[in-house]
């Protein structure tokens, strides 16, 4: 039997989904069983393509990629081009990839999945949690063949990206992300105020990038835009919140400090709306389904990252 951990990823490539997927790729101890996809950085035909094209740059055409949904489940919400480029790959004008996705749904993929890898099954969620919450209207037993959830979404002190309190994954589908939080009793959070301590210094990151190989050259092309970006608005360092989320699923060992703590999203139309609330003080009398990452090892997380470009 293969030993290795099935690792299913929910995601909406993206650039610094791009990252985690070459993260995850390059592990050896795991095996990319599929490619769920959703809308969220960018729309769904795009981020369907740049799944494609990266797998087709890795030679990894045997890894399944499903499409899934292409809106929030009940209210429109903005994409992220303005940070990942019109197409999500900096708009570098990359040839499409010569296959296409899978005819099954995303969500009916991940119920299979599950069904296929029952109580091995690693699942990281790195987009809006669209699929997710589909997959468990569909199959409320999903939890129960799910080993471990990783979620990548969420800042739980109320310092947003999107807006003054809410991170991106968690606005752009609060609903499905309420879904999805009440269904597992217990869920691994890397949100965006970890990221944002965990950030790359940008000369760092230019050098890594230079490394010889087809990987680096991709990937240093499709990151160039959102770089840029990232050096004129947030400074010295560079943030990739999904490769910190992939950092923290395949070594967990890696997690330095963590608290388990309640959790719940704000619903509505109130300028709240996309927030996570924790319960630090417990006073509620809820149980703790998050478990929050407050520091993760910052040399292996850059090892990571250096040795998937390498």
């Amino acid at each position: 039997m293969d030993e290795r951990i099935p690792l299913l990823i929910d995601t909406d490539p993206g650039v610094d989904d791009a990252l985690a997927l070459l993260m995850a790729f390059a592990d050896p101890r795991h095996e990319v069983v599929g490619l769920t996809i959703a809308a969220g950085n960018v729309g769904l035909q795009h981020t369907v393509a740049n799944a494609l094209k990266l797998c087709e740059v890795l030679g990894r055409d045997d890894v399944p990629v499903f499409a899934g949904c292409d809106r929030p489940l009940l209210h429109p919400a903005p994409d992220a081009a303005n940070v990942h480029g019109r197409d999500g790959f900096g708009d570098v004008g990359l040839a499409p990839a010569t296959r296409g996705a899978e005819p099954r749904h995303a969500a009916e993929a991940i119920i299979e999945l599950s069904h296929r890898y029952d109580g091995r099954l690693l699942l990281v969620a790195l987009g809006p949690l669209t699929n997710v919450a589909l997959a468990l209207r569909l199959d409320p037993t999903l939890p129960s063949r799910v080993a471990r959830l990783v979620v990548m979404g969420g800042a739980v002190t109320g310092r947003g990206n999107i807006t003054p309190s809410a991170e991106f994954n968690v606005f752009f589908d609060p609903e499905a992300a309420h879904i999805v939080f009440e269904a597992f009793e217990r869920f691994d959070l890397c949100d965006w105020e970890a990221t944002i301590a965990h950030g790359f210094l940008h000369a760092d990151v230019e050098r890594w990038l230079a490394a010889p190989g087809p990987v680096a050259a991709f990937y240093e092309a499709v990151s160039r835009h959102t770089r840029l970006w990232s050096a004129d608005a947030r400074g010295e360092r560079w943030h990739s919140a999904d490769s910190l989320a992939m950092a923290m699923a395949l070594c967990p060992d890696g997690v330095l400090e963590a608290e388990e703590r309640p959790f719940e999203v704000v619903l509505g139309h109130s300028a709240a709306r996309g927030a996570t609330l924790v319960d630090w003080q417990r006073q509620l009398g809820r149980p703790d389904r998050a478990r929050i990452l407050l520091r993760y090892d910052q040399a292996a997380y850059e090892a990571q990252v250096r040795d998937c470009l390498a």
